[in-house]
């Protein structure tokens, strides 16, 4: 809507089908003629300015905008193309599409490498620190985080939208919050477990089955 008309003055005075289908078009349907209407008459009484510089200036910065998600878009192609050759079954796991998958994956490397669930949660900086005096040994420490941040922050994101898309997962994140944990913590206990799930399905190339 901006980039066609940049201006409260040229919304306001803009014709009424014009208006219409520019704001149906870019809603896709949602929005039509109430809208235009209500638009317009706030456009109307606005004080926002109609100065041209900063109306150019208004335009340049969306088609700027527009450009870059072009070039996201084309990238995100490229990566889909990418991950599908590499028929990863991480894709099975329910939250982690294309892009988590294509950062897991290339921050992992062979799983080969790790020789057990453990080494990969530590490679992520996600194990818990120590602390440790004489006989006192503390619990509840936080992620040490170290390791591969990027690995981290994917399977966090991940972590965040398999407990959105997983019964088992929701269950777990449930009762890490029940037990007045807060949502950070509990989706790092989620990130936790969802770890050694991607670690078993990488180690032996097997789809994720949910669990009844």
């Amino acid at each position: 809507l901006l980039l066609d008309l940049p201006s409260p003055e040229a919304i306001a005075n803009c014709h009424l089908t014009h208006l219409t289908n520019v704001i149906s078009k870019s809603s896709r349907g949602k929005y039509g003629r109430e809208k235009a209407i209500q638009l317009r008459e706030l456009a109307a009484n606005s004080i926002g300015s109609s100065n041209r510089s900063l109306t150019f200036e208004l335009q340049q910065t969306i088609r700027l905008i527009q450009a870059v998600q072009d070039e996201i878009d084309e990238l995100d192609k490229q990566i889909k193309l990418v991950v599908d050759e590499l028929n990863t079954s991480l894709l099975t796991i329910p939250g982690i599409g294309y892009t988590i998958a294509a950062i897991i994956l290339a921050e992992i490397g062979d799983i080969n490498n790790f020789s057990s669930p453990a080494k990969l949660l530590a490679f992520a900086g996600m194990e818990p620190s120590t602390y440790q005096s004489g006989k006192y040994n503390a619990s509840n420490t936080p992620m040490v985080k170290r390791g591969s941040a990027y690995l981290r922050w994917a399977i966090m994101q991940a972590a965040r939208l398999v407990s959105m898309r997983d019964s088992t997962f929701a269950t777990y994140m449930a009762k890490k919050r029940a037990e007045g944990k807060h949502f950070n913590v509990a989706q790092s206990h989620v990130g936790k477990k969802l770890i050694r799930v991607i670690y078993y399905i990488l180690k032996h190339n097997t789809a994720f089955v949910p669990q009844m």
